[in-house]
């Protein structure tokens, strides 16, 4: 009988890339089936995220949950991974006993021993080391179920700012190997990959090796091969860091016709004296700049970024800076939190005096100006013609079409449901608070 699996994913698209390839191994060595009901799995899995506030109370909550079905089924597995267990580490074993296996996000590949171990011994296992580029030397060929796809080219972060964990649960900055990349990204491709995704906790920070041809290659080179590789319609990568948006990288937004025209690029704050104790190595002038030669590069580039309010310390002054980069940059999108101190990092020490209210309404006042913006930039795609690659069935209407546009902008349009995994040109009709609307152009 097919073993089942279930993995529930939390934060961001790391994460879910990581859960992906979870679900490959255990495929490879045990063909595992994926079930969405946690009532039917044999092995239940949970990919955390140390960015969400108290984020370990909240694994625990969800162990909780599942706590029972054990109880009914003994031979049921249950797994953390993750961030969260890369944090934790034996300690979750400690306080749930009913927990099998713990491994971090650079020992998923290690899941069919560990189960194996488990199994053989009736003893938790719990591996959260940090073997660098090993994982990605273990992992089966990606299985591929759509036209787009992400593909992680480096691990970890080497830029310590004072709020992030990454740094601790995901280990140092670590590229795969320049030809591995493209290995990667050519059987993608063969298997009908159109668009892919490039994924780094700081991506353009990417330094790979070049293998026979020495040296190192950084993001812009990447780019320029990926771009060559037949099948390859559109390039994506996330998430940037500013310091490491070099001359290069610019230049490509403006040379490789693959690369979309969209970045998100997280600021973070617009003052300078928050800049320096987040210890993000920048000024807002600084960021500024980069944001005039992106446009200057590519003119209609789409930007999106990441805001904290509320760090501590943050005056009205110090969060009116903030207002005023969003008004002077533009921004068609943000992903905007309100700060939350994580254990283990430098912030967490400093004071954190900002009356919980005042950082909520700071908040709301900035994601009102982010949203007028996106929705000023959306009006005016109404009438405009639109590449649009269909991913599927509209999420409140299956008799419609869900689409992505180049500016990652969700577009729902009338169509046959064999138009799904296929670019295809769409004339926007109207423009929605969070979706357009499209038809299907005649040429």
């Amino acid at each position: 009988m097919t073993r089942k699996l279930y993995i529930r994913t939390f934060g961001c698209q790391m994460n879910e890339y990581d859960s992906d390839k979870m679900a490959d191994v255990l495929h490879a060595a045990e063909g595992m089936t994926l079930t969405e009901r946690p009532e039917d799995a044999d092995v239940i899995l949970f990919n955390t995220c140390s960015v969400r506030e108290k984020a370990a109370e909240r694994v625990f909550h969800d162990l909780g949950r599942v706590r029972a079905l054990k109880a009914v089924r003994p031979e049921l597995l249950i797994g953390v991974g993750g961030c969260v267990a890369s944090q934790e580490g034996a300690a979750i074993v400690a306080r749930a006993p009913y927990v099998d296996v713990v491994f971090g996000p650079q020992t998923l590949h290690r899941l069919p021993q560990l189960i194996e171990r488990r199994r053989a011994t009736g003893r938790a296992q719990v591996d959260v080391s940090f073997p660098e580029i090993e994982k990605f030397d273990r992992l089966p060929p990606p299985r591929v179920e759509r036209a787009s796809a992400y593909i992680s080219i480096m691990e970890g972060c080497s830029k310590y700012c004072s709020f992030c964990v990454v740094p601790y649960t995901r280990g140092e900055e670590v590229s795969r190997p320049f030809d591995d990349v493209l290995t990667e990204v050519a059987d993608l491709a063969d298997q009908g990959v159109m668009e892919l995704t490039l994924l780094g906790q700081n991506v353009n920070a990417y330094r790979g090796a070049q293998g026979n041809a020495g040296g190192v290659a950084d993001l812009a080179t990447l780019l320029e091969y990926i771009a060559e590789i037949p099948g390859v319609e559109r390039i994506r990568y996330t998430t940037s860091h500013p310091k490491e948006m070099s001359a290069r990288l610019i230049a490509a937004h403006g040379t490789i016709d693959k690369l979309v025209a969209q970045l998100h690029l997280p600021v973070q704050s617009g003052s300078d004296r928050i800049l320096a104790a987040m210890k993000r190595g920048y000024t807002a002038l600084e960021y500024k700049s980069i944001i005039r030669r992106l446009r200057a590069a590519r003119p209609d580039i789409s930007l999106s970024t990441d805001f904290i309010v509320g760090f501590p310390g943050e005056t009205e002054t110090d969060f009116a800076q903030t207002m005023n980069l969003v008004e002077t940059v533009g921004f068609d999108g943000a992903f905007s939190f309100l700060y939350s101190a994580r254990p283990g990092t430098p912030a967490a020490e400093l004071r954190d005096e900002i009356p919980p209210a005042e950082k909520q309404a700071r908040l709301m006042r900035l994601q009102a100006l982010v949203d007028t913006q996106h929705g000023a930039n959306s009006a005016a795609m109404v009438g405009t013609l639109q590449r649009v690659l269909v991913t599927g069935h509209a999420a409140r209407d299956t008799r419609e079409l869900c689409a992505r546009a180049a500016n990652n902008r969700v577009v729902n349009l009338a169509g046959a449901a064999q138009l799904i995994g296929s670019y295809v040109d769409v004339r926007i009709t109207a423009a929605l608070p969070h979706s357009l609307r499209g038809e299907l152009a005649v040429l």
